[in-house]
């Protein structure tokens, strides 16, 4: 017996989600006719804010763009700016930029495995009425987030919003003791890593192999993070100033969000994507782990982004250990810096995937225009694919409650920040 259905889920308020947004679809005989994940948060204007704004200033506000990756916005930020300008960081600040992003990705991916995604796997509706049963998952999920937080402030003075950074590098380098007192709390927090791969691997995701594309940095000699160049795994490599000659943000009439297509197709960006692309410059112990639990790279489904965030906690762990080890407090914690009119670009991988961004700039290094393209943007598209075929794969004969869990979990899957994007699912099933 066919049914004909008309869904729609809005999102009032998105559970464990940042941002506002709503998905509607209609379906009949069992397929999707139509489906559009609604963005509705106005627009923020982030990019006009920026005009006329000297570089001290871009720092500071490009980190309000979001409450979770505020490093990423700076650190992309500031790339571009030091290209426009000219400047060239040194090896000492490279590597303390890396050590602060380990930072954010640390605690960023802590808080969405353990209190974001864990629930949807492991069957409740939160994280605290999922820590009565698995106390021990949420601690070590709390622990990870706040040493993330702990290396942000050693250099940005806060976790929120730091204000440490600066052109050529930071205001001053981390307090040698309080540098070492981080040190050891990430030698202590290998063994959570460690095991939080094998327990990811081990949780019952469903297996939803799909087709996409792979978009990422890769870096000639470590996992991508700050730097790199733009590749795909269909065969695309190109440096960073060239973005926009193959990836095109668009609008469309049921968003606030702009849309980013790949020479006119979706794609994915984020620790999957990152993972199916570097998982060849994984430090050593990482990579045992992950082969360790049998997953096959590259990856088609989509729910393996929450192993590839486990991965990632183990890499930056490792790496924030090897960076911290190796500091040198005596060395200038910035090279100087003089601004000049020009252009420049920047990109790194903020924890939901690459970050893109453009300024230009006056003789006086005042912002003439600003260009940024969010992760969660570049996903749009991506993730109504996903919706697409994960729903249909999982039957449109569900009732509404497992329907709407179901594409909660392919929202959350991303770990979309919908207010970076801008410019829980509640179903009502209407049937005839």
């Amino acid at each position: 017996m066919t049914e004909n259905r008309d869904i729609r889920i809005e999102v009032p308020v998105l559970a464990r989600v940042e941002g506002e947004g709503a998905l509607e679809l209609s379906a009949s005989e069992g397929r999707i006719d139509t489906l559009r994940l609604r963005i509705f948060e106005p627009p923020r204007y982030f990019e006009k804010f920026l005009e006329g704004r000297a570089p001290q200033e871009v720092l500071d506000i490009v980190a309000r763009i979001c409450g979770i990756c505020p490093v990423a916005y700076q650190m992309t930020a500031v790339q571009a700016l030091e290209q426009a300008f000219g400047v060239q960081a040194s090896s000492h600040v490279m590597h303390l930029r890396r050590l602060m992003y380990c930072g954010e990705w640390l605690q960023s991916h802590a808080l969405h495995v353990h209190l974001l995604a864990l629930p949807d796997f492991l069957g409740f509706d939160n994280a605290i009425a999922m820590a009565g049963k698995h106390p021990d998952a949420v601690r070590r999920g709390l622990r990870l987030q706040r040493l993330g937080n702990d290396l942000i402030r050693l250099f940005g003075g806060r976790s929120v919003h730091p204000v440490g950074m600066r052109m050529g590098g930071f205001h001053r380098g981390p307090d040698p003791e309080r540098a070492a007192a981080v040190l050891r709390e990430l030698r202590s927090a290998m063994a959570d890593a460690e095991a939080l791969v094998a327990f990811t691997a081990s949780l019952p995701l469903p297996d939803d192999e799909q087709e996409f594309v792979s978009v990422a940095l890769r870096h000639d000699s470590e996992y991508a993070m700050y730097a790199g160049r733009i590749v795909s795994d269909r065969g695309l490599d190109l440096p960073v100033k060239d973005y926009l000659d193959h990836f095109r943000e668009s609008h469309v009439p049921h968003s606030t969000a702009l849309y980013a297509h790949l020479d006119g197709e979706p794609y994915l960006v984020g620790p999957l994507a990152r993972l199916n692309l570097n998982h060849d410059r994984l430090s050593p112990p990482v990579r045992s782990a992950l082969e360790a639990t049998g997953l096959s790279l590259p990856s088609r489904n989509m729910f393996h982004s929450l192993i590839a965030r486990a991965v990632e906690i183990h890499e930056v762990v490792s790496e924030a250990i090897r960076l911290l080890e190796a500091y040198r407090p005596e060395e200038p914690a910035h090279v100087p810096t003089t601004v000049q009119a020009g252009v420049g670009c920047g990109a790194t991988e903020a924890p939901r995937g690459l970050l893109w961004h453009r300024y230009e700039t006056d003789a006086a290094g005042r912002v003439l225009s600003a260009r940024i393209v969010p992760p969660t943007a570049q996903n749009q598209a991506r993730i109504e694919d996903d919706l697409k075929c994960s729903l249909e794969a999982f039957g449109l004969h569900n009732d509404d409650d497992a329907l709407r869990l179901r594409g909660e979990t392919v929202i959350r899957n991303y770990d979309p920040c919908i207010s970076c994007a801008t410019h829980f699912l509640k179903v009502r099933v209407q049937r005839r």
